[in-house]
């Protein structure tokens, strides 16, 4: 089995991104990216844009597998080749009907192309693999579902090609909200002072301060409840997805928010400081860092060629023969 992923460096890494995403990043033979292609869809600054797909690279080699493959997106030029050829296969009215093109983009006039596009380059870091499992948050599945048609519309028309993936979803983790606005996902593209969001690298009493004033309600019963009790049940999940317990089960355990609120607190900061540390050994290593993401991109160029090369061959271009853009 394979795995992929990819993560766009738009801002400091979150708890809701580790927990979702970062932690299982564990397949020795998996592929994990940083995505900094796609987060040029929309106005951007390229020094923040550096300095954040390093950081999220390091952060991601802290915290996956060490036999585990980890790259920059667009180090391995078959993502972009590949993503033109979906393209050609693509139609207006599904990438359309995108929710983020929809929210970001719809009828305005200084809309990029590539935010239209998006969806088929997204396609393409699933389907370059042979990936069979996604590991997706809530706010993706649309564009995994699009992979999967893309990639069985291709199938039928030029051969069998692609492997189908499956969506790979952690029960609660991928639910983290925003401590302050807990009907709002915990983003890592709000500012970094932003109170409601964890960030990965924040100072352990930081962390612990933000929890303690996370918003709740005044009835002051714990009680699972998605709907009623949106702060409360936040706190639960977010408690359920540190320890690997259930939310509801867990809730029955608290007489008041207070104690609530520390083990919440005493849970994430169990998860985040030990990555912390692995992430401050590797920052203090560049040269080590440059060579895993060197080994990664070396090992992602390999293992797409195969596959770029028969998807190219199967719609007729060339000789058959697909050399890497450099």
């Amino acid at each position: 089995m394979t795995s992929v992923s990819g993560i766009m460096p738009t801002g400091r890494l979150t708890l809701g991104n580790h927990l979702g995403a970062l932690r299982r990043f564990t397949d020795p033979n998996g592929f994990y990216f940083v995505a900094n292609l796609h987060a040029m869809t929309m106005r951007h600054v390229p020094r923040r844009l550096a300095e954040l797909t390093r950081e999220t690279a390091t952060l991601m080699l802290a915290a996956g597998s060490p036999e585990g493959t980890v790259f920059v997106q667009s180090e391995v030029p078959a993502h972009v080749q590949l993503g033109y050829l979906l393209e050609c296969t693509s139609y207006v009215g599904e990438l359309s009907r995108m929710i983020q093109y929809k929210e970001k983009g719809r009828d305005k006039p200084m809309t990029r192309v590539s935010l239209f596009t998006y969806p088929c380059l997204m396609a393409a870091d699933i389907l370059l693999y042979g990936t069979d499992r996604v590991p997706v948050g809530d706010d993706q599945d649309q564009h995994v579902e699009l992979a999967r048609d893309v990639a069985i519309r291709f199938n039928r028309e030029y051969g069998e090609t692609f492997v189908v993936p499956e969506l790979a979803k952690a029960a609660f983790a991928t639910r983290i909200k925003d401590l302050q606005t807990p009907t709002a996902k915990m983003s890592k593209s709000d500012v970094d002072d932003a109170i409601g969001t964890i960030r990965l690298l924040d100072p352990p009493d930081v962390i612990r301060r933000q929890v303690m004033k996370a918003k709740t309600d005044s009835e002051n019963v714990v009680r699972y409840d998605p709907s009623g009790k949106p702060g409360v049940t936040n706190l639960l999940e977010i408690l359920a997805a540190c320890t690997d317990g259930d939310p509801e089960e867990l809730a029955k355990g608290y007489q008041g928010y207070g104690d609530l609120k520390t083990d919440v607190a005493d849970a994430v900061l169990s998860v985040i400081e030990p990555l912390q540390r692995r992430y401050a050994v590797l920052a203090s290593d560049p040269a080590t860092v440059d060579a895993m993401l060197i080994a990664g991109r070396d090992r992602a160029i390999e293992a797409s060629a195969p596959l770029l090369l028969s998807a190219s061959t199967a719609m007729g271009l060339g000789t058959g023969r697909v050399a890497a853009v450099v």
